[in-house]
């Protein structure tokens, strides 16, 4: 199937298929500053319309569909709302939130049935520094009617340019028990609350793959509204679970309640440091369809689309 692809300058991209809007890469700053603004994916919907994406829910304000984060990094906060103190809890600290900044895009590629962009971005700490600047890569491809489902690629490659270290962690590494949240995350819509999330191994729900490991993780919900179920499928590249290449090891941060939300957690249970000058990647997958697909299903699809 072929997309469409419109570009309102300095505000956002907008991917369809046909009368659906696919999705919407938002890369002006947010008027928040406690938020954390950086770009984020918001909406997401299926094939069919529906939408898997949840905006600022009231639970949390900084959750906006799907965006890149990192919770802990060097005392700064680029997840956005409160901060995790050690034996004070969750706090208010709006000196600590930093940003990511929108740089540009050396790369725009459109095709009959695929995007691929290429962004340059800074992530700056409360203060004005900067930290590090990132090469971000969103694909969109593999829209198939058929399968009831289309695909998008997420890549980063962060490099630290500072004179010390970054160092990278989250609420677990700073004392709370399994709130290993930071990386790439997803928050779903209201009506997900209490979805089924699974792994290649079926028999485990949200709780069971809470700080788990894993090449993917499905989650499919019910929607209000409309007689329909829809699943999104969060894959990681190879690379990213081989010891040898990936800077660090990730685990599973997912919840089914009270919020529906996944992550790919770079640094669940321990920190991991980028030293001046460094740099590390990841790529992620996310396959977004519509029905309430199986494990089965899910490892098929998976094994069709080549990374």
């Amino acid at each position: 199937m072929t997309i469409q692809v419109t570009h309102t300058h300095g505000e956002r991209i907008t991917v369809r298929s046909r009368d659906v809007e696919l999705l919407s890469y938002v890369y002006a700053p947010d008027p928040d500053a406690f938020e954390a603004r950086k770009p984020y994916i918001h909406p997401l919907r299926t094939l069919a319309g529906h939408q898997v994406s949840g905006y600022r829910p009231n639970d949390h304000r900084w959750h906006k569909g799907l965006q890149m984060t990192a919770s802990h990094l060097s005392g700064q906060n680029f997840w956005g709302g409160n901060c995790y103190v050690h034996g004070e809890g969750y706090l208010r600290l709006p000196e600590r939130v930093g940003s990511m900044r929108h740089d540009g895009f050396p790369a725009l590629d459109v095709e009959d049935d695929r995007l691929h962009l290429t962004e340059e971005l800074t992530w700056v700490e409360n203060g004005g520094q900067e930290w590090a600047r990132e090469e971000r890569g969103i694909t969109v491809h593999s829209v198939d009617e058929d399968a009831g489902s289309w695909a998008l690629d997420w890549s980063i490659r962060l490099t630290n340019i500072r004179d010390e270290p970054l160092r990278f962690g989250s609420p677990t590494t700073a004392g709370r028990d399994m709130a290993g949240y930071t990386g790439l995350q997803w928050r779903g819509p209201r009506d997900f609350t209490g979805g089924d999330a699974f792994g290649p191994d079926a028999e485990k729900d949200a709780a069971g793959l809470m700080g788990t490991q894993g090449p993917w993780l499905a989650f499919t919900a019910e929607h209000d509204d409309v007689d329909a179920h829809s699943t999104l499928v969060f894959a990681h590249a190879p690379e990213n679970l081989d010891k040898t290449s990936a800077i660090h090891e990730s685990h599973w941060f997912v919840r089914s309640e009270p919020i529906p939300t996944v992550a790919f957690s770079w640094a669940f249970f321990d920190e991991f440091a980028l030293p001046p000058g460094a740099s590390f990647t990841y790529r992620y997958r996310v396959v977004v369809a519509d029905g309430a697909w199986d494990s089965d299903r899910v490892a098929t699809h998976l094994k069709g689309l080549t990374w």
